[in-house]
């Protein structure tokens, strides 16, 4: 895949601090359309922190990021999501107590046309053919593939035309794994774009289209997918070679 000159996301010099804790370091990141982007590193690296700074969880010290042509840099979390970014965060949590229908409704909560709606819930459910069969379910009573697939459901309630994916293959099977990397290409392939971040750097970059490797608050590497899956930096470091 040739990258497009006019990225949808670009992340410019940016810099995060907990309290007196730099938690990244003048972070560039470019994502184009249609692409998946991967984020690998290890614990600690700055990966979630990147995800929370772009949907406006967190304020960077300083840097830009442009979506769609637009500074959303100093945009609150809720500006962001309307603007068609979804954040699906690392830890799965739903409102236990709802159906997992209501918890899909909540996720279109920007949304005021039935119609849209519908037609959001009908794609998730081609997505989700299991969150279709527990749609009356209480969501607390899923399991954690389940709990997983509730949390990207709702996330692509929106619509969005970015979507960022916080550790999705965290604490599930090998099988269950696969399932869910198998739905992201899909999502991706109906025209949603991806930020991916990931421990399991093995499937994160076969996957990818283009991807960054995270140390300590820094990019020290980024390529293709499988030019990195193949890099013997990489190899030795994440993929247990």
């Amino acid at each position: 895949m040739t990258r497009n000159h006019n990225p949808l996301l670009i992340v410019k010099e940016l810099d995060v601090y907990y309290d007196t804790i730099h938690a990244l370091h003048r972070i560039n990141i470019e994502l184009c359309p249609g692409e998946i982007v991967a984020l690998i590193g290890a614990n600690g690296a700055g990966k979630s922190t990147t995800l929370k700074t772009i949907s406006g969880l967190i304020r960077s010290k300083s840097g830009k990021i442009i979506y769609d042509n637009k500074d959303i840099t100093r945009l609150p979390g809720h500006k962001v999501t309307g603007l068609g970014i979804a954040h699906v965060p690392e830890g799965r949590k739903p409102f236990a107590n709802l159906t997992v229908y209501e918890n899909l409704r909540l996720g279109a909560y920007l949304i005021n046309d039935k119609n849209k709606i519908d037609k959001a819930l009908q794609r998730v459910f081609k997505s989700f053919p299991r969150l279709l069969e527990r749609r009356s379910q209480a969501a607390g009573t899923l399991s954690g593939g389940e709990l997983q697939m509730l949390a990207m459901g709702r996330g692509l309630m929106s619509q969005p035309r970015l979507m960022m994916l916080d550790e999705p293959s965290m604490g599930l099977s090998p099988i269950l794994v696969n399932e869910i990397f198998a739905i992201i290409k899909e999502i991706n392939q109906e025209g949603t774009s991806i930020l991916l971040v990931e421990q399991n750097a093995h499937k994160a970059l076969s996957i990818a289209h283009y991807a960054y490797v995270l140390e300590t608050g820094r990019i020290i590497l980024e390529g293709k997918g499988p030019q990195l899956h193949e890099n013997s930096q990489v190899k030795e470091a994440y993929l247990g070679a």
